[in-house]
C-alpha cells in the first residue's frame, strides 16, 4: 500500500472517530465520576458493561464504514444482453433511468459522486463514515445509531456525576474543565445521534430513504405516484428492512403494488 494511502479521508475519519471514542472514555475514567467510583469500590460489572458497549459501538461503526453498501455490479456485456436486462430490470411504466458512469440504474439506486459508484437503495453518503449508506449496510447503520445513543447518554450521566461546581473558578477549571468540555461534547453528540435515529426509524417504518424523502419531486418513479409505492405497512416494512422478508427486487415489489392498484380501481 502506498504511504499516501494512509492519509486518505477514510483512514483519517475512522482514526479520528476511534481516537475520540477512547479519549472520551479515558476522560470519564480519570476524573472522579461514578465510573471511577465503581472501579475503586470493586464493583466492576457496570464499568465492564460500559466498556463493552463502547467497544460494540466502535465495531459497528467500523463495520458500517468499511462494508459494501450495495454497489451495483457493473460488468461489460454484449449490447443485446444489456437490452434484455434493461427490459427486465425496469417496468414499462417507469422511465428508464440511466447513469452516465454505470449505465442502467436499478430501481431506488443512485450514483454517489464521492464513492464514484451506484448504490442500491441509496440512502445518503455519510461523511462521518466516509461511506454510503445503502441496501446492505442500512440496517447496521440504524443499529449503530441506537447503540451509540445508549453509550452517549450513559457517558453524559457519568460526566455529570463528576462535575463539582462549588469550587473557586481557577480550581474548578483545572480539576473539571476537561470533564465539562466532554459533557458539552457528549450533549451535542447525543442530540445529533437522537435526531438521526428518530428520522431513520421513521424512514424505515415508511420504507423510504433519505434521498427519496428529500428529492421525491425529482425522482421519476415517485413523481408519478401520490404516495410511496414501497410502503406496505409498518410490520412488513420492518420485516423487509431488518430480515429481508419478503425477498425480491424492488421492481417486483413495484409491479405487485401496480397490480394491487389496478385491482382496487377496477373493483371501484
Amino acid at each position: 500500500m502506498a504511504p499516501w494511502a494512509l492519509l486518505s479521508p477514510g483512514v483519517l475519519v475512522r482514526t479520528g472517530h476511534t481516537v475520540l471514542t477512547w479519549g472520551i472514555t479515558l476522560v470519564l475514567f480519570l476524573h472522579d465520576t461514578a465510573l471511577r467510583q465503581w472501579e475503586e469500590q470493586g464493583e466492576l460489572l457496570l464499568p465492564l458493561t460500559f466498556l463493552l458497549l463502547v467497544l460494540g459501538s466502535l465495531l459497528l461503526y467500523l463495520a458500517v464504514s468499511l462494508m459494501d453498501p450495495g454497489y451495483v455490479n457493473v460488468q461489460p456485456q454484449p449490447q443485446e444482453e444489456a437490452k434484455e436486462e434493461q427490459t427486465a430490470m425496469v417496468p414499462q411504466s417507469i422511465p428508464l433511468r440511466r447513469c452516465r458512469y454505470c449505465m442502467v440504474l436499478p430501481l431506488r439506486a443512485r450514483h454517489c459522486r464521492e464513492c464514484r459508484r451506484c448504490v442500491r437503495r441509496y440512502d445518503h453518503h455519510c461523511p462521518w463514515m466516509e461511506n454510503c449508506v445503502g441496501e446492505r449496510n442500512h440496517p447496521l447503520f440504524v443499529a449503530y445509531l441506537a447503540l451509540q445513543l445508549v453509550v452517549l447518554l450513559w457517558g453524559l450521566c457519568l460526566a455529570w456525576s463528576g462535575l463539582r461546581f462549588f469550587q473557586p473558578w481557577g480550581l474548578w477549571l483545572r480539576s473539571s474543565g476537561l470533564l465539562f468540555a466532554t459533557f458539552l461534547l457528549l450533549s451535542l453528540l447525543s442530540v445529533v445521534a437522537g435526531l438521526l435515529l428518530v428520522s431513520h426509524l421513521y424512514l424505515v417504518a415508511t420504507n423510504t430513504t433519505t434521498w427519496e424523502f428529500v428529492s421525491s419531486h425529482r425522482i421519476a418513479y415517485l413523481r408519478q405516484r401520490p404516495s410511496n409505492p414501497f410502503d406496505h405497512g409498518l410490520t412488513r416494512n420492518l420485516a423487509h428492512f431488518f430480515c429481508g422478508w419478503p425477498s425480491g427486487s424492488w421492481e417486483a415489489l413495484w409491479a405487485e403494488e401496480e397490480e394491487e392498484g389496478e385491482g382496487s380501481s377496477q373493483a371501484v
